[in-house]
């Protein structure tokens, strides 16, 4: 029998941790699965690719679609006219998408189309913030798939109020744990990424210095929230030292807004953004991670070191239930008011939510095949 061809789909920065565990467990079930993976491009430059191609061991993408940067709609469009293609030559049994980019709704929704079974991992998740682009992608991708595979249970209290049958939603646990639990011991130590920053008296031992990652529409792009976050970011940092990778989007609005000096002390450490290996060292030895990011919130849950998100909403609400995540908003108020109890010890301990256990793609791939045989 013809092995079952399954196209794999990624696009941006928070898909390459999620699609290497899935790729590595379809990899285990050759002859009876062949993945192949497609790139999209929705974000691509050649140290990105060796930070996280190669750091991951994800094998280099069969198809390229090169798509590049544009708005939500150029790029969902031009994902799409690319895509078709590339499915028509391979003739998949289904196509896989993570998470909720744009390379996600846009691949998604050319599959549905053609009449090819979408596959969605990371299915389920709702902040209910529909100004959230994000949100837009996960709730329509979700309602196109097939398959929909979640991380954690609530996932499947929002799918039935959204009226997919519980037949198609499985409980699988978190990808994103499985890459993290993968490579850990070989995370990269922040006094060693402070050090070949040219800072290697900044302090940056277990639990002396806190995280900063900002890269949000509405906590980047208008002057005076920009200002707010970076001078709280300045006053935490006269306590506990703050490394600040910056996203290049963040940077050029700091730059336009002309608030670059708020930063501009001994305390702070800028950096470029930070390979998978890099990030992973700096969040498991932080005092606290101050993020708007979703992805940072389950994996600082894993890691056991406290979390403020600096959003008003989180789709990952087991982060807060079970994990040390803190919802404090954009209010410079509340994220001290959070830090402050942090520092006093009053902070969330939380613990590993779960199936959080590195075997996510394990069962994905298990689930995936038997579904498969099924459909014949």
């Amino acid at each position: 029998m013809s092995p079952f061809r399954i196209l794999c789909v990624v696009g941006a920065r928070p898909n390459f941790m999620k699609m290497a565990p899935i790729m590595a467990a379809f990899a285990q079930l050759k002859p009876q699965v062949e993945a192949l993976l497609v790139h999209t491009g929705q974000h691509y430059d050649v140290a990105m690719n060796h930070q996280y191609f190669e750091a991951l061991g994800i094998p280099s993408p069969d198809i390229n679609l090169e798509v590049g940067s544009g708005s939500h709609a150029q790029q969902t469009a031009e994902v799409m006219k690319r895509f078709e293609p590339a499915m028509d030559e391979v003739q998949p049994a289904a196509v896989l998408v993570v998470g909720d980019v744009n390379s996600t709704i846009a691949c998604a929704l050319v599959a549905a189309k053609k009449g090819v079974p979408v596959i969605h991992v990371e299915a389920g998740l709702r902040s209910f913030d529909r100004a959230m682009p994000e949100e837009i992608n996960r709730v329509l991708t979700d309602q196109l798939s097939d398959l929909l595979f979640t991380t954690e249970e609530s996932g499947a209290a929002n799918l039935a109020r959204e009226g997919i049958g519980a037949d198609r939603v499985h409980f699988v646990g978190n990808v994103m744990i499985d890459t993290l639990r993968a490579n850990l011991a070989r995370a990269i130590p922040a006094a060693q990424i402070a050090a070949d920053a040219g800072r290697p008296e900044f302090k940056a031992g277990r639990g002396e210095y806190a995280v900063l990652t900002l890269h949000r529409p509405a906590n980047v792009d208008e002057r005076e929230v920009l200002q707010g976050l970076l001078e709280t970011a300045a006053n935490i940092s006269a306590r506990t030292p703050v490394i600040f990778p910056v996203h290049p989007r963040t940077r050029a609005t700091i730059e336009k807004f002309g608030l670059s000096h708020l930063l501009d002390r001994p305390e702070v450490l800028l950096l470029p953004p930070m390979g998978y290996l890099e990030m992973l060292g700096l969040m498991k030895d932080a005092r606290v991670v101050l993020t708007d990011s979703g992805g940072i919130q389950e994996e600082t849950t894993a890691l056991g070191t406290p979390c403020i998100t600096l959003r008003n909403n989180t789709e990952r609400p087991i982060t807060v239930d079970e994990g040390t995540n803190t919802i404090a908003g954009n209010d410079p108020a509340h994220i001290l008011a959070a830090y402050e109890a942090q520092l006093a010890g009053a902070g969330k301990a939380g613990r590993i939510p779960h199936f959080w256990d590195g075997r996510a793609a394990e069962r994905i791939a298990a689930i995936v095949l038997d579904w498969l045989k099924a459909r014949g």
